[in-house]
């Protein structure tokens, strides 16, 4: 079962042979690790409390950030943009909602 965008299944909470879950959950630790080293070099680990590992029932790592507070997600697109067009992608990646959200919220402070 995956959501609306065919990304991710259930969590898994019941185990099931022959899934490889221990495989996904510890490449999405790594992954975790690698966020939660860059929020922490920012001084951003405080607003990401619920960031952690986890797998889904088809034994894929995931990454959930947990809830964050509205001015929290709109500083992390800022961040993401902000990367992309360092990287000078902006264009073919980041959809014009996100980008004119960042400049608006980037202008105004």
């Amino acid at each position: 079962m995956t959501d609306r965008w065919g990304v991710v299944a259930k969590r898994a909470e019941n185990l099931m042979p022959g899934v490889p879950y221990v495989r996904g959950w510890a490449q999405a630790r790594r992954s975790a690790s690698a966020v939660a080293e860059q929020l922490s070099a920012l001084g951003l680990e405080s607003d990401f409390p619920g960031l952690t590992a986890d797998v889904n029932v088809s034994g894929d790592g995931l990454v959930r950030l947990g809830s964050i507070r509205p001015e929290v997600a709109l500083m992390l697109a800022e961040l993401i943009v902000s990367g992309i067009e360092a990287e000078g992608e902006t264009s073919s990646v980041v959809s014009p909602t996100v980008t004119r959200t960042v400049r608006r919220s980037s202008s105004a402070a």
